[in-house]
């Protein structure tokens, strides 16, 4: 069990798609999760679109949408890419089972207090309130922790895979980790503020941070994917990476728009 230098099967331009069938139970466990919480998500859509009310706001169903489809995209997304990584097997499928039971108290807990009508985050106004808030807070922190451990292994052993893979999996893990950092801190200068007695001004505190965060997200899943699709095209191996550099350069000069305008408006 733990890293280790052996080959993986993700190699070549044949490198299998997320969907591709004959993959592990464990992956076809944590694909399926991943599509049943955007289901939740795009569910909780048309429950909008028939209950009505405000989109913005701590108490809104743009949060049960978002955030389903949200954490169902990178589940399915990290279950994917970490098959490039140089991971033993066994700690591979650990992680990957936390992460996907994590994902869904997440999205679970955030849904349950929309159903309630009361904010999911740095609400502190009743006992039960207060430990759906922590749960979340501690479920975001083992987020981090497992994120952490893929992200350095991607760059402790080159990543397998087609030309361009290797860039695209650490960059995209790179980029995660901004994302990670960002949500830790919308929590922690929300919480700051919820025990200083300003509820209101937690609620409305992570507002300049969500675009960062949201953009830095999913560059995990948009990079692999696009060094797949380029190693089915007919073009060269420095031509595929010519392009994939392209596009990281783009995804990042994105992140750091987004985290400037962070600052300007913090």
């Amino acid at each position: 069990m733990g890293l280790t230098n052996a080959p993986t099967v993700r190699t070549g331009p044949s490198a299998p798609a997320p969907w591709a069938p004959g993959m592990p139970r464990a992956e076809r466990l944590c694909h399926a999760t991943g599509l049943l919480l955007v289901l939740s998500g795009l569910a909780h859509l048309v429950v909008f679109a028939v209950d009505g009310g405000p989109w913005d706001g701590p108490v809104s169903w743009r949060k049960p949408v978002t955030f389903g489809v949200s954490f169902g995209v990178t589940l399915i997304a990290v279950t994917w890419v970490t098959s490039y990584l140089r991971v033993g097997p066994r700690l591979r499928t650990l992680l990957l089972a936390v992460f996907a039971a994590d994902c869904v108290v997440e999205v679970g807990g955030i849904t349950l207090q929309a159903w309630r009508r009361v904010p999911s985050h740095l609400d502190m106004e009743t006992p039960f309130d207060t430990g759906v808030s922590m749960t979340l807070a501690v479920g975001g922190g083992v987020l981090v922790v497992l994120l952490t451990v893929f992200a350095l292994a991607s760059f402790r052993h080159r990543p397998s895979g087609p030309a361009g893979m290797a860039l695209a999996v650490r960059s995209g893990f790179a980029i995660l980790l901004v994302a990670l950092a960002s949500g830790a801190a919308m929590i922690a200068r929300g919480v700051v503020l919820t025990r200083t007695g300003h509820q209101e001004a937690a609620y409305h505190s992570t507002a300049p941070l969500k675009p960062l965060h949201g953009v830095s997200l999913h560059a995990v899943l948009v990079l692999p994917a696009l060094a797949w699709l380029l190693a089915r095209t007919p073009w060269s191996e420095a031509v595929r990476r010519r392009v994939l550099a392209a596009a990281v350069g783009c995804y990042a000069a994105a992140v750091i728009g987004a985290g400037v305008w962070a600052g300007l408006t913090y």
